[in-house]
């Protein structure tokens, strides 16, 4: 009676997945690819850039999949911890096999194993074959690290072994491109990039993404004492130094003077002197922003090609031109979002159409376009975005601002160690290898027949011209290999 195949339970199957090789490279190219996606389209921009350059369309698609900032996307980040989970599986599966040939307690050497080998040697010496054992020893025993002596039916075998570890070579790799993968998460995960400008004698305890412009709250304050500035005869900056002090609890722990190329450390954080200007206010060049009291806006009318201004305050409606209904500024925002990314001031409205229920709009300062989006009959943009109300410096004096990018990374000393392990696992996969050797010596009356072999588990050539030199010194009865 036949057996019914049974079938492998979810968590075999699960394991199976996770240990092909298909997967692994399956994973690589698709890293790969989206890496060449994430170098092809410029990365940490500001979302109106990616609107501008890429359309509606593609900006949608952008946001989803986070493609402005691929590297620190859902996705991505996935992507690495599955390729992570996947060695890590692989050599699971595959490390036991190894492990009983490096560390197993059976017999190291079989004659058998020596049998036919490329590059064999033999010779027939005018030494006894005790004479030729010792000489066997001698030699071996100085370029391997594990020799033994075994009789045979006329005579004897020597042996000598090294590196039997370095098959481990491999795994070190894998190793260290899980910790590779593991720190970039981390830091991913963790750590942030960030910038803000600081006017001398004012604290900061927050900065800006690079990538969404979303403020980041530090572990700390950071003042700027005092900033200054040296310049080249012909106006250009020679050198900007910012003299910062760290606050931690009310107290000042740390000071530095930074200047480029020599950033501030702190706690993990780093601080990078990046940029520097002027400015005629005592608060940081991200004033708040006041409502204004009159707003000019820009009136489009897609069919008749025509365009119109309007002047207008918060909650005074006006007529659209060419009859297209109703328009009022309900409200001005600061920091306004679009999708879930900050797109800075803006303008909302109520557009009323006739027969068509009122729609909310968002009008961005910052770029004119957004409302292309609408597909609307008339797109309304604003003329006039200042809205920034200027305080006068103090004294009347212009000062310096000091620009800082500031970044942490808390999975970089990961990172570093995996590099570490991956060279130390190339060296030993490329330059090292399991080398055996084997000195078969029988007794021809008072001379004695030598046969040397060898076998090694990479770079079979350079066995070959191993053995070779070994037979030649033997035969030449020289003591060094």
């Amino acid at each position: 009676m036949s057996k019914k195949p049974v079938s492998a339970s979810p968590l075999r199957r699960l394991y199976q997945f996770f240990a092909s090789v298909v997967l692994t490279i399956t994973l690589l190219l698709t890293l790969a690819a989206t890496s060449i996606i994430g170098t092809l389209i410029p990365q940490n921009l500001a979302p109106e850039t990616y609107l501008r350059a890429y359309g509606q369309g593609l900006f949608r698609l952008f946001s989803i999949l986070n493609l402005g900032d691929m590297y620190h996307s859902w996705w991505f980040q996935s992507l690495t911890i599955i390729l992570a989970v996947n060695i890590i599986v692989c050599s699971v599966d595959r490390l036991p096999g190894i492990w009983k040939i490096v560390f197993g307690v059976r017999s190291r050497f079989k004659s058998g194993k020596f049998k036919n080998k490329p590059g064999t040697t033999e010779f027939l010496s005018t030494e006894s074959a005790p004479a030729m054992k010792t000489a066997a020893e001698t030699l071996i025993s100085k370029s391997y690290g594990h020799i033994q002596v075994s009789p045979s039916d006329k005579g004897f075998i020597v042996y000598g072994e090294k590196w039997r570890w370095s098959r481990l070579g491999v795994y070190i790799v894998h190793l260290s491109v899980v910790l590779l993968l593991l720190g970039a998460v981390i830091g991913s995960l963790f750590g942030f990039d960030g910038y803000v400008n600081i006017p001398e004698g004012e604290t900061i305890d927050h900065i800006r993404s690079r990538g969404t412009g979303q403020k980041i709250p530090l572990p700390f304050k950071i003042r700027c004492d005092r900033f200054s500035v040296t310049f080249y005869k012909d106006g250009a900056p020679k050198e900007f130094r910012s003299d910062l002090v760290i606050i931690e609890k009310g107290r000042d722990t740390y000071k530095k003077s930074i200047i480029v190329n020599d950033p501030l450390r702190y706690n993990g954080v780093n601080i990078f002197q990046s940029s520097y200007g002027e400015t005629e206010s005592p608060s940081p060049p991200a004033a708040k922003i006041e409502k204004p009291e009159e707003i000019v806006l820009s009136l489009a009318v897609r069919d008749s090609g025509m365009t119109y201004q309007q002047k207008t305050r918060i909650g005074e409606p006006f007529d659209l031109p060419e009859g297209l209904g109703k328009f009022v500024v309900t409200d001005f925002v600061s920091d306004a979002k679009f999708m879930g990314q900050a797109i800075g001031e803006a303008i909302v409205g109520i557009l009323s159409g006739k027969g068509a229920e009122p729609v909310e709009v968002t009008l961005p300062l910052r770029f004119a376009n957004f409302d292309k989006m609408r597909r609307g009959k008339i797109i309304i943009s604003v003329l006039e975005p200042s809205a920034r109300k200027k305080m006068p410096a103090a004294n009347g004096k212009k000062r310096y601002y000091t620009g800082l990018e500031i970044t942490r990374d808390p999975g970089v000393w990961i990172v570093y160690c995996g590099f570490l392990l991956m060279l130390a696992g190339c060296f030993i996969t490329f330059f090292m290898a399991h080398e055996q050797v084997a000195v078969e010596i029988t007794a021809k009356g008072k001379k004695s027949v030598v046969r040397v072999a060898g076998t090694a588990y990479r770079n079979k050539m350079a066995m070959q011209r191993k053995v070779q030199r070994l037979a030649d010194r033997l035969s030449a009865g020289r003591e060094k290999i």
